[in-house]
């Protein structure tokens, strides 16, 4: 499925504002609003930007709170929001943490952004690192590498043409759930897997 087009250099950001961490925010973002972040996304747009990228992260442990910061945006909320404000640049999650949620919720909210913004999405995902955030959740961090795996087979599945998808996993299984509006872009839209280690590198081979 190719996205961006052939023979073409392209570039995207990772819109500042949204997430704060410390290790990358500048001063000026922490008086900054969602005015400010608009104006940003309208002149990526405007500019011939092929993507503007918002983060995941739920909720930070105090015991990183000092280097990661609090400020995290909703990505779906927030690109969402954006769409409605950018004509042209594509919407990517960089990364949304899915084996943090159930696929068919992820694959609902991620269809619906598809469907609103005329097809611009491009879900992103990745394993995650925040152990707190998934026992918080419920969800084993340990397994999250095998978790994200068949998650992604669920996404495609569940975000591909049929309104009714089927998926038989270890962990998720379900049949005969329509979910619409379906995704603007067929036959699905894109899925990128985020990462540097040797499992996220295996994991978008092979997914």
């Amino acid at each position: 499925m190719r996205v961006l087009p052939r023979g073409r250099l392209s570039y995207g950001m990772q819109l500042p504002i949204q997430s704060q961490s410390t290790l990358y925010a500048e001063p000026w973002e922490a008086a900054a609003g969602p005015g400010d972040l608009v104006a940003i996304a309208r002149a990526a747009d405007r500019s011939g930007f092929a993507y503007v990228a918002v983060c995941d992260h739920v909720a930070i442990p105090r015991r990183l709170a000092d280097a990661m910061g609090t400020v995290w945006y909703d990505p779906v909320a927030t690109l969402g929001y954006l769409a409605a404000a950018t004509e042209r640049v594509r919407l990517l999650s960089h990364v949304a943490v899915a084996a943090l949620r159930h696929p068919l919720l992820t694959a609902k909210q991620y269809a619906t952004l598809d469907h609103l913004s005329g097809g611009r999405l491009i879900l992103g995902v990745g394993a995650g690192h925040v152990r707190e955030e998934f026992d918080a959740l419920g969800v084993d961090f340990d397994a999250r590498g095998p978790l994200l795996d068949e998650t992604v087979d669920a996404l495609k599945a569940a975000l591909g043409p049929e309104e009714f998808a089927d998926f038989h996993g270890e962990r998720f299984a379900y049949r005969d759930l329509g979910q619409a509006p379906r995704p603007a872009q067929t036959p699905r839209p894109p899925l990128w897997v985020g990462g540097s280690s040797p499992a996220a590198l295996r994991r978008a081979a092979v997914r």
